[in-house]
């Protein structure tokens, strides 16, 4: 009995031996992986907007790059023909806008404390009508704590407006950059990531890559184009009353109007909010009321654009654009927020693309695994 009990500690302790030699293994593997994940975080942490955007970039300008190259232009040579053009009709933009906009945003900074001021007002009379009716909310400040969020809102765009011109400096060097390889070298790369995928699912994912991409090309178009007729229409609209800022307000609306559902609601307020301090209830208020709502939201966005260049493109339920917004904006705030749709429409073609392989052309793997069953 001896031999065996010997034999059995060896066991035990060879056991002990392999487990604190896995353990150890598994959390230098941990930490080193860590470790890269942390560099690789650190090295890419600005490249994330500048990519993106450049993306962005990509999908506008790629249409008319092979339009030139038509010609029997080269794509290098239409690509740079293309940059020229774009780049002097952003100089004129500049020098003629750049004046009127300076004058603009620093009368703004000047009134935002009088609207401010208005805002919190139009809150505590709303709320001292909601104690009549329901008095539990007395102990919710609602003005004390808006006015908290608005100071605090004041107060990062006031000090984030240099440090965003300073970023832009940036942008503007890495966002060509990145676009001009993208344009010429975008469906080479495409091509290379494709050719690592094995052969069973070649087809599949070429397949797959090619719907994905013009998907989120006539998204981002369609949305680029929705934002800027939104805020176009809003800033014609605003512009025969007397109100002041309609161009940053126009803006604002298209910008905010991005964003799905949440977007339009917060491009009223601002304009709303001008419009009540500066000239009153009156008949010019109302027909503000009436360009916000009425002729840029319900006629001209969800009558005329979201069906012409949006529903065909991205078709998901309101639920499921609801979470993909809350958790972009919970990832990357409201670029997060703007981005979140058009990926979840990207993760809905892929599901759907696979499904459709698996079902109409039965992948080896499934069809081992049903010869197996029999």
């Amino acid at each position: 009995m001896a031999p065996k009990q010997d034999l059995t500690r060896v066991h035990l302790l060879l056991l002990f031996l392999v487990l604190t030699a896995g353990i150890a293994s598994g959390l230098a593997i941990f930490s080193s992986a860590s470790t890269v994940i942390s560099l690789i975080r650190t090295a890419t942490t600005g490249l994330f907007l500048p990519i993106l955007l450049s993306l962005i970039v990509t999908f506008l300008l790629d249409p008319m790059v092979t339009f030139v190259e038509r010609e029997n232009i080269s794509r290098t040579t239409s690509i740079f023909l293309l940059y020229l053009l774009v780049a002097a009709l952003l100089l004129l933009a500049v020098n003629w806008i750049s004046p009127h906009w300076q004058d603009m945003w620093n009368s703004l900074r000047t009134d935002m404390p009088r609207y401010t001021a208005k805002f919190i007002a139009l809150l505590r009379e709303g709320q001292a009508t909601l104690l009549d009716r329901f008095p539990y909310i007395e102990s919710y400040d609602l003005p004390g704590r808006a006015r908290t969020l608005v100071e605090e809102l004041v107060a990062q765009i006031l000090v984030e407006t240099p440090k965003s011109f300073l970023r832009l400096g940036s942008l503007l060097i890495l966002v060509p950059l990145f676009s001009f390889f993208f344009l010429r070298d975008g469906s080479r790369i495409l091509r290379l990531c494709v050719a690592l995928t094995p052969n069973r699912y070649f087809e599949m994912a070429h397949d797959l890559s090619s719907l994905v991409s013009r998907q989120m090309a006539h998204f981002i178009r369609g949305r680029i184009l929705e934002a800027f007729i939104v805020g176009l229409v809003v800033t014609a609209g605003l512009s025969l009353t007397d109100i002041r800022y309609a161009p940053i307000l126009g803006l604002f609306a298209g910008v905010t109007n991005l964003v799905p559902y949440v977007g339009p609601i917060i491009g009223v307020i601002p304009g709303i909010l001008v419009a009540l301090v500066d000239l009153g209830t009156g008949g010019q208020f109302w027909w503000i009321v009436v360009v916000y709502i009425l002729i840029a939201q319900i006629i001209v966005d969800n009558f005329i654009l979201i069906p012409i260049l949006i529903s065909r493109v991205s078709n998901l339920h309101p639920l499921w654009v609801i979470l993909a917004i809350i958790m972009g904006g919970k990832l990357y705030g409201v670029l997060g927020m703007i981005i979140g749709v058009p990926v979840a429409s990207a993760i809905k073609i892929a599901l759907l693309e696979i499904r459709h392989y698996r079902s109409t052309f039965t992948l080896p793997d499934t069809a081992q695994d049903r010869d197996r069953a029999t």
